[in-house]
């Protein structure tokens, strides 16, 4: 008879703990170092203290649709879409993954 806690296997409660560290990729110093370059408008760590969008907890999903749009100039900006075409789809992925880790300190206005 296996162990178990609550009725529930020891072999799946271990395959739920490390399942979701699977799905995330680690944040790298390559990452932290390609994130710093948004610091002068966007704040470090995302965290916009003025007018320009905080990046800090953007849904991964939401941010890289609005890098894509920059990109593509599907969405009109004064310095955004010259940033966005500087990046790699891999790069906004990794930043979008960076921003959405980051724990807001204030609300969105």
């Amino acid at each position: 008879m296996r162990a178990n806690c609550n009725g529930v296997k020891i072999p799946t409660l271990v395959f739920i703990l490390f399942a979701g560290s699977a799905i995330a990729a680690p944040i790298t110093p390559d990452t932290r170092t390609l994130a710093s370059t948004c610091a002068a408008c966007h704040g470090a760590n995302g965290q916009s203290g003025g007018f320009i969008p905080a990046l800090a907890g953007l849904p991964k999903s939401y941010f890289i649709q609005q890098m894509q749009d920059f990109k593509s100039g599907a969405r009109a900006a004064t310095v955004m879409n010259r940033h966005a075409k500087g990046y790699s789809d891999a790069q906004i992925e990794q930043l979008a993954e960076y921003f959405a880790a980051q724990k807001r300190s204030q609300p969105q206005p």
